[in-house]
């Protein structure tokens, strides 16, 4: 298979990890919105929610809620968004299922979802902050 986060799953693609158990894994997106914006995804592949078991969801689900907690205990995020681009037309550019989870903060002037590259050791800076022991 020729998934991306497949391979980084499979650890074969470097990732900064937030979080993991048997069944998901939580790395931060490569092109945050905000430092801290966390993609969470089911280990096994489903393209999209259809595609994926309850069980399966409710696994990414429980992931979602302990990384948004993170983001607002440790990062200290107001508020955070979560979106899942569910196929090609809303804007799913990896076809494997994975829930954004972006830290906001009041005032932040986040209109629409703009995308930034960290800067030098800005992301391992983030990742431990909010990595889930």
């Amino acid at each position: 298979m020729n998934c991306i986060f497949c391979k980084i799953i499979a650890g074969e693609i470097p990732s900064y990890k937030v979080y993991e158990d048997e069944d998901t894994l939580a790395f931060l997106d490569i092109n945050p919105v905000h430092p801290g914006h966390t993609l969470v995804v089911p280990k096994k592949h489903y393209a999209n929610i259809e595609e994926a078991d309850e069980a399966t969801l409710c696994q990414v689900i429980k992931t979602v809620k302990k990384v948004g907690l993170s983001l607002k205990n440790k990062l200290g995020a107001s508020g955070y968004n979560v979106q899942v681009n569910n196929d090609p037309a809303s804007g799913q550019l990896v076809p494997h299922l994975h829930f954004h989870l972006v830290p906001r903060m009041a005032d932040d002037g986040l209109k629409l979802w703009p995308q930034r590259a960290y800067q030098p050791g800005q992301a391992e800076e983030v990742m431990k902050k909010i990595k889930i022991n």
